[in-house]
């Protein structure tokens, strides 16, 4: 009977006395090779984890939003079955490069990219064209499943996610990830003042915020308007950030280096991520009342921020003296900034006061 076989192009390279081979496959080859029919299976029994199909609209929304810039690192399988690799010739320099002949009995086991797999599919439906370009694939060779998993396990061992801040400082595609950006390096309030690489700070930072707690903070501000460029955006977020920073002077002592970001962070409050993004609240409100000249901002002077004011922090932004991130806490922070200020407050920061208000009885 006549073998029927796949034919990958490919390098061959070795890794731990292995052979393994990298090729590059149509995306439309994908779906109808690397099957996923392990999701039933318990975890035991599997080489990957469960399939997670609420990431795959993300995904595949992203290729066919991005078609002439999107990308996607290789997709990693074990082969289960008999392969062939033919050299394309016998010198040094060709002896790697050939055809990896895979017997079409053989089962193809993701071991890293079954979302990306998942999504592929889904865009090609979406958008057919997708289907003619291509991903590289690592082919890795395994007689069972015992390999595969321990491949997961190493694939995934030392993955790190990228950070929430670098993320923001390296997305060019996203307008809020921009506007964020130009706020942090053209408002001078926070010049030198932002990590843009870390999602929390140490007890020595330098900085007094982070870009992702900027970021989630400006877009409280700018919420429910609309700005035809995100340098407009940008403009109108560093206005309110400039003045609000003329009443919180200990920033401008950070900026001058006469006390340090730690000191100013365990003294106060107003120089943490859920203050921020109270302020950008109130800075949203003051905007629908076309308050742009921002004169009630004066009337920050007379709030005691520091984190011994148990009186006025305690349960609201303090839980037992720590900060408190929640959104409960960033509510109740918001609805007290604006009772200051004689501001009306949003349904859910009401319902955070009623409630605190029972249990402050």
């Amino acid at each position: 009977m006549a073998r029927f076989e796949y034919n990958f192009p490919s390098i061959r390279g070795v890794q731990a006395g292995r052979d393994y081979y990298v090729s590059m496959c149509p995306l439309k080859l994908i779906p109808k090779v690397f099957l996923f029919d392990e999701e039933e299976l318990s975890p035991e029994l599997r080489a990957q984890r469960s399939l997670n199909r609420n990431r795959v609209p993300e995904i595949a929304n992203y290729i066919t939003s991005n078609p002439n810039d999107y990308v996607f690192s290789a997709l990693t399988a074990s082969i289960d079955g008999e392969v062939k690799f033919n050299p394309i010739g016998g010198d040094d320099e060709y002896e790697r490069l050939g055809v990896l002949q895979v017997d079409m009995q053989s089962r193809f086991i993701i071991n890293d990219g079954q979302h990306r797999r998942a999504a592929i599919e889904q865009a090609i439906r979406e958008n057919s064209d997708v289907g003619e370009e291509t991903i590289a694939v690592v082919f890795f060779i395994d007689r069972g499943l015992a390999r595969s998993q321990q491949m997961f396990a190493d694939l995934n061992r030392y993955a790190v996610r990228t950070s929430k801040s670098l993320g923001l400082l390296y997305d060019h595609r996203n307008d809020s990830a921009k506007i964020a950006r130009l706020v942090a390096f053209k408002c001078d309030s926070f010049k030198g003042l932002v990590e843009l690489d870390k999602t929390a700070l140490s007890d020595r930072s330098r900085k007094l915020f982070t870009l992702s707690s900027l970021n989630v903070a400006t877009n409280e501000l700018l919420s429910g308007r609309k700005f035809t460029t995100s340098e407009i955006a940008a403009e109108a977020a560093i206005r309110f950030w400039s003045e609000l920073a003329k009443h919180i002077p200990e920033w401008g002592l950070v900026r001058e280096s006469k006390m340090t970001s730690g000191e100013i962070r365990r003294d106060f409050v107003h120089s943490h991520g859920v203050m921020l993004q109270a302020f950008g609240r109130v800075g949203a409100e003051l905007a629908r009342l076309k308050a742009n000249d921002y004169k009630k901002l004066g009337k920050l002077n007379k709030i005691n921020w520091q984190r011994a004011n148990t009186k006025d922090w305690e349960g609201r932004v303090l839980i037992g003296g720590r900060i408190s991130k929640s959104s409960n806490s960033i509510a109740l922070a918001s609805a007290f900034i604006k009772e200051k200020l004689g501001l009306s407050v949003t349904p859910d920061e009401a319902q955070a006061v009623t409630t605190f208000s029972k249990f402050r009885r």
